[in-house]
């Protein structure tokens, strides 16, 4: 067989499987980007046949809409917080699930790996339950340890109820990075740290000059996906939760963008916000990628 045909079949062969993979992400998300566009320069309640073009004046409307702007500052609080919180306890989890060998270590990676087989629905009722005021576990653990019934209000602070969505958040995806990191571990050749030992390098400084750099490829793409999460899908569990109060001081921009769209019938102005979602996404990547880029070399 000539080089000619061997590469036209290797050509063949790869256009059949780009072309299938590009027609669904044409379909599934380019075409609802730009139907979004389209739908963020009408006054349209999303029912009516008729649509009033406004150009950007869903924009206008949105940019000063305080609600957004808290909306906006909620959604990061909550990127911040899943990072740090999520990174810092996976990470601690699959080190100590590695590199300290013990029987029940599948036991435990099991446990933890739970909450992401539950559904967020699920896992928002289930912590509703936890902060209810009368029959929540959280004030029933606590009032063991004074005379009194606790009866705090959990989810009933405005300037607080943000701060008590970050546990859940953080609970329900811990398990699924912790098993990236634990794939990362292993990888990491042993007598990287039989060297370590022999030089007297204790855990903590095995742990810095080791496991991190040589996992920190893992930890950008965990990082990564969970800013791209929390900015698209926060929406469920604080809509299960709180449902954006009180006073909409909870109020991200997925349950904004559903609370305008479908309960106010304000469709253009939610699709408006979607599209500053989208906007703030790519913003948000690219900044994260420069960042930790700028990170790796100083780790290498």
């Amino acid at each position: 067989m000539s080089t000619g045909t061997v590469k036209r079949h290797r050509n063949v062969f790869i256009i059949s499987f780009i072309v299938p993979t590009f027609l669904f992400f044409c379909v599934f998300t380019i075409y609802p980007v730009l139907q979004a566009l389209y739908y963020s320069l009408f006054d349209w309640s999303g029912m009516s046949e008729t649509k009033d073009f406004v150009g950007l004046g869903n924009f206008t409307e949105m940019f000063n809409d305080p609600i957004v702007w808290r909306a906006i500052g909620n959604d990061y609080f909550l990127v911040a917080g899943k990072v740090i919180g999520i990174m810092i306890i996976a990470t601690f989890f699959a080190v100590a699930l590695t590199r300290f060998k013990f029987r029940m270590a599948g036991f435990f990676r099991s446990i933890f790996f739970i909450p992401n087989v539950i559904s967020v629905v699920v896992i928002g009722v289930l912590w509703n339950f936890i902060y209810n005021p009368q029959i929540g576990f959280l004030n029933g653990f606590l009032s063991l340890f004074t005379e009194s019934k606790v009866d705090i209000t959990w989810l009933g602070f405005p300037q607080h109820t943000i701060w008590m969505l970050l546990p859940p958040s953080i609970w329900a995806g811990i398990g699924f990075y912790m098993i990236l990191m634990i794939a990362a571990i292993q990888n990491i050749p042993a007598s990287y740290y039989e060297a370590a030992n022999i030089e007297g390098a204790g855990q903590w400084t095995q742990f810095r000059r080791i496991t991190v750099p040589l996992i920190w490829e893992q930890m950008k793409v965990s990082i990564l996906n969970i800013m791209m999460t929390t900015l698209n899908g926060s929406f469920v569990i604080v809509w299960i939760m709180t449902e954006g109060g009180p006073d909409n001081t909870t109020q991200v921009m997925g349950s904004y963008l559903y609370q305008m769209a479908f309960r106010q019938y304000h469709f253009g102005f939610g699709a408006a916000i979607g599209v500053l979602i989208l906007a703030l996404s790519l913003i948000t990547t690219v900044v994260l990628q420069r960042l930790m880029r700028h990170e790796s070399v100083e780790l290498s």
